[in-house]
């Protein structure tokens, strides 16, 4: 089935906005696990977290509940913006590389680049925002982990990075998180589609309130598949980056490449694929979060997502 459309403007980005804020408040506990142990497991501290259970028994032991939430205020502020892009761009672009015709049945020469170039633009978003974030995680008071910047908040983290290294240097990190974002939303948006479109083939609706609890059991198992499938491929990049981010000399590698070679040969492969188990977890439940939140939206602004 065919349609032309029209352009909804500014919709796309509200929708987007609030799937940011749902994937936060569902996912920000499980990235606080990863990021300590994508940093204490790849590099020489003499800290060494079991696993990702253990590392979350540590935060809740010693921080409680508030642990695992450090740095979510850079998280909300930079996923809620950056959603918003990721979702207004990937639409708007995905309808004028169809010129002016909307097919339910998925077009990868669409998707892929659409995908694509919402990722790269919103990198340059998510660099600074997940920089502070990932500072603020690692320091945490866990007796495991050195307080090691004394950063007293996440506007005190920024202020001292920018003070310290300059502008520049809130987007350490820079090229390995676009080649992640561009990438790995090439492969979100694409799983995301054709789950959708063969799973509404074989749910055929009848009545309104069924309609939208198939509606709702699609978004969940086609976000949560698409979220998977974006960490699966992703993740090392996303282990370099963290590493690069939080490294204290200033003269550390930012080549994505070369800091994965360096872990590989002290950490092994398993080294770069810190941090698994939690970024695994956290995919399904945040991204199926972000769809039916994000196609909610749409509904409520009156668009309509084929």
């Amino acid at each position: 089935m065919e349609e032309s459309f029209k352009h909804s403007g500014y919709k796309e980005y509200v929708a987007g906005l609030f799937a940011g804020v749902a994937t936060v408040i569902i996912g920000h506990p499980f990235d606080t696990v990863k990021v300590k142990l994508q940093k204490h497991n790849t590099t020489v501290h003499g800290i060494t977290y079991r696993n990702g259970l253990h590392c979350t028994a540590r935060i809740l032991a010693t921080e409680g509940v508030r642990g695992l939430y450090t740095g979510a205020t850079p998280s909300f502020v930079g996923m809620a913006f950056e959603s918003s892009l990721l979702f207004g761009i990937y639409s708007q672009t995905k309808q004028l590389l169809q010129g002016g015709i909307q097919s339910s049945r998925p077009q990868p020469q669409v998707i892929i680049p659409s995908a694509a170039l919402g990722g790269a633009i919103i990198s340059f978003v998510l660099c600074p925002s997940e920089l502070v974030k990932c500072r603020m995680q690692i320091q945490g008071t866990d007796s495991l982990v050195p307080k090691c910047s004394g950063y007293s908040s996440s506007l005190d983290c920024a202020l001292k990075t920018i003070k310290s290294d300059g502008i520049t240097g809130a987007f350490r990190g820079g090229s390995a998180t676009l080649l992640r974002e561009s990438v790995g939303n090439a492969v979100f948006f694409s799983v995301y589609e054709y789950v959708r479109y063969y799973m509404h083939l074989q749910l055929k609706p009848g009545s309104s309130d069924h309609s939208s609890l198939v509606d709702m059991g699609i978004g969940i198992l086609s976000g949560g598949l698409g979220g998977v499938a974006f960490w699966s491929t992703v993740l090392p990049l996303d282990v370099a980056k963290t590493i690069i981010q939080t490294a204290p000399d200033k003269s550390y590698s930012t080549n994505p490449f070369q800091v994965l070679y360096s872990i590989y040969q002290s950490a092994g492969l398993r080294g770069c694929y810190a941090g698994l188990g939690p970024t695994i977890a956290r995919a399904f439940p945040a991204n199926a979060a972000a769809i039916v939140t994000w196609e909610l939206a749409m509904k409520l602004l009156g668009i309509k997502n084929n």
